[in-house]
């Protein structure tokens, strides 16, 4: 036997070889039948070469790739695991090679290549690491420093924590672990959902992957091998969440032109020579683009280069040359980033994730953890339990964990890595949902802690679980970041009929964000009319029009989304700028019963017509009618809106799963569309149904109970 593929009732690939690198090669191999498109888009995102295909929309990604040097990266990442661990790197190279077996075929079948004129490429070795980097490069939330400098800019710096949330690039989850001491069998259940823009095709591939050395069910992501996130070997099961810690810095770089290229001015005042040379970005349709790529001994210049970007100087009065440090505007800026500067992405730990059998040993794989930095969950049919962070966070100086900070000055270098914390279980049981917790002396910014705390809350309300009472959590819409509006909109009276009803009608409301229910509709458009009122205040029209910063970092920098999703802060400060905020919500509620009142009788809207799925695709499709939705940014079920800008949800739970270590046959797994990303194969939306409702696909291991497809 060299590989077989199998498939159950749901399409999804089961695969069967010899051994861990043919069996490698198997799944690349089915994924580039199942998912041809998506892994020649994200090859050429790593590459930065999307535009060539996708048109001038994706140069902006193109551009940013090719500055940040993720195409280069990815090539010293490779190198240096090839001679580190040759293991992985030919476990690596046989899932290359299966890609490049299964690409031409899986491009026949599938109908964006026509659509494109797209011919499949080559996949190389180091093209894994390529779209692990693409796929990650943003979640550290480094622009978060670029919107921070923003508020103190304008603001003061007083400002910055009344917007501390987690942002609308950041990608987060939620997990539980519930020992087996608080479950119906005795065994450990780990369940949770990772949240991140919904994709057509998923970000997540629901795989199972057999040979002689191990047997494992997961979430893989299309383009890398093994499972890295969400796994279970029947024996031992692991999933994760983001840490939200910060380990990416930006440095404000003073760069000069020579005749012999680019200098930058060091922390000892010495100019040194930067690399520098040009790359063309090819535009489908439009003339080819330069691109200047300069890198400095901090890291690749990201934003700007030695002429500076004149409209982040804005508000600045003077000489710039004359200006001091802490007040000269950036000239450039540079990204230091873990895998640029260690050559390692943590790709060491896959095999060692696949092969474990114990608690200890996904310990000891993740200790090779590199990027990005998760909180980790794990547990085995032993009693085994873990609850760590894993991952690299650079030691160094506070003022680059929060800021841009000067290159020409000292002390803001790396000094080694900080030890990742570890942690326990509470009565049974461990909730992560990017709170403030385990990972906080690693992080700046949070999320809220409404999802971890009604995570608990609901374990707590049953003494024993099953993999079966999961979903009720999962699908939980319980919204307690409405209470700061709420309470406001309770002080209020001498309010015109109508709007007294939206008052009453929203005081009794239940706070649930349920598709079904009209008050929660009432309450997501009143808020939208707090925060458009807001972010029109003159008291933050400084914020409204952000720097020249390239495209892709601009939704960190938007201020009507900084308001949305950081409104509970907002309204409950003790002072906002002079902002009379229960007029701003008495204002907003008129406008709201003014609204309705112009509605046709019988014509309210409930949540869900509003509040529908809108998934990313490299293609744009409007031919799908996408179903309504429940939940909300801060709710469990965290199907995340932009209060302000728009009800339709481009985030939210990627995969659901239940791993059950008493039975791994009792687990349960569900994605947003389907285990095939070929649009009209009969699994391309299949799930989507019941993951609208909150239902899990069974997990099955037992290939007697599989359909055999092919030999490979």
């Amino acid at each position: 036997m060299t590989g077989e593929i199998f498939r159950d009732a749901w399409g999804i690939p089961h695969l069967r070889a010899a051994g861990a690198r043919e069996l490698a090669r198997v799944q690349g191999r089915v994924t580039a039948l199942d998912r041809a498109w998506q892994l020649e888009v994200e090859r050429h995102r790593a590459q930065g070469t999307s535009a060539s295909f996708l048109g001038a929309g994706a140069l902006p990604w193109d551009r940013f790739v090719r500055r940040a040097r993720l195409d280069d990266t990815a090539r010293r990442c490779f190198a240096e695991l090839d001679g580190r661990d040759p293991e992985t790197a030919a476990w690596v190279r046989a899932y290359v090679d299966g890609v490049n077996e299964g690409l031409a075929e899986g491009a026949r079948r599938t109908p964006e290549f026509t659509r494109t004129a797209l011919a499949p490429g080559r996949w190389e070795p180091w093209t894994p690491l390529g779209v692990w980097l693409g796929v990650h490069i943003l979640f550290a939330g480094f622009p978060a420093k670029l919107w921070r400098e923003q508020v103190v800019r304008h603001l003061g710096a007083d400002a910055v924590g009344l917007f501390a949330t987690d942002g609308p690039g950041t990608s987060g989850s939620n997990g539980w672990l519930v020992s087996g001491e608080r479950t119906v069998t005795g065994h450990a259940l780990i369940a949770g959902d990772p949240h991140r823009f919904i994709e057509d095709p998923g970000v997540y591939q629901q795989i199972h992957l057999s040979c002689p050395e191990f047997d494992v069910v997961g979430l893989a992501v299309p383009g890398i091998p093994g499972i890295a996130h969400f796994g279970h070997t029947g024996t031992v099961a692991w999933a994760i969440t983001n840490a939200m810690a910060d380990y990416q810095d930006l440095y404000r770089e003073r760069l000069r032109r020579t005749g012999a290229g680019v200098e930058a001015l060091g922390p000892d005042g010495v100019w040194r020579r930067a690399a520098r040379h040009t790359e063309v970005v090819e535009v489908a349709g439009e003339e080819p683009v330069e691109v200047e790529v300069i890198e400095t001994e901090r890291g690749p210049v990201i934003i700007g280069g030695p002429e500076g970007l004149p409209d982040v100087q804005e508000g600045f009065h003077g000489d710039l040359a004359d200006a001091p440090d802490d007040d000269a505007p950036p000239l450039a800026l540079a990204l230091r980033y873990p895998p640029r500067v260690t050559a390692d992405l943590g790709f060491g730990a896959l095999l060692p994730l696949l092969r474990a059998r114990r608690v200890a040993d996904v310990d000891r794989a993740v200790d090779l953890w590199a990027e990005p930095v998760n909180v980790v969950q794990a547990a085995d049919t032993e009693g085994g339990l873990l609850h760590r962070v894993a991952g690299k966070v650079p030691v160094r100086s506070q003022a680059n964990r929060t800021r841009l900070v000067p290159a020409w000055e000292s002390g803001h270098d790396w000094h080694g890595w900080q030890e990742t914390p570890r942690g326990g279980l509470t009565d049974g049981v461990a909730a992560m949902a990017n709170q403030r917790g385990l990972a906080a002396p690693l992080g700046i910014e949070f999320a809220p802690p409404h999802r971890a705390d009604r995570i608990t809350a609901l374990l707590g309300e049953k003494d024993r679980w099953s993999a079966a009472d999961m979903p009720a959590i999962h699908m939980d819409t319980r919204l307690a970041s409405a209470k700061p509006l709420l309470d406001i909109l309770g002080t209020l009276d001498a309010l015109t009929p109508e709007a007294d009803r939206v008052r009453r009608t929203l005081l009794a409301w239940d706070r649930h964000m349920d598709a079904d229910s009209e008050a929660a509709a009432l309450y997501a458009t009143l808020r939208s009319a707090v925060v458009r009122r807001l972010a029109a205040h003159p008291a933050f029209a400084a914020l409204s029009s952000p720097p020249a910063y390239p495209e892709v970092l601009l939704p960190w920098l938007a201020l009507l989304p900084r308001i949305g999703f950081a409104l509970e802060h907002l309204l409950r400060a003790e002072e906002l700028y002079g902002i009379d905020r229960a007029e701003t919500v008495r204002a907003a509620v008129e406008e709201v019963a003014e609204a309705a009142a112009g509605q046709p009788t019988g014509t309210r809207r409930t949540w869900g017509d509003t509040h529908r799925l809108a998934p990313w695709r490299a293609l744009p499709d409007t031919s799908y009618d996408e179903p309504g939705l429940s939940g909300d940014h801060d709710c469990v079920l965290c199907t995340s809106a932009v209060p302000g800008l728009t009800d339709l949800s481009a985030r939210g739970p990627a995969a659901r799963y239940v791993w059950d270590l008493s039975d791994r046959d009792a687990s349960r797994w569900v994605v947003p569309l389907g285990a095939c990303g070929i649009p009209g194969s009969p699994h391309h939306r299949d799930q989507l149904p019941l993951w609208t409702r909150g239902e899990l696909v069974p997990v099955v291991t037992d290939f007697t109970r599989l359909t055999k497809e092919t030999d490979v």
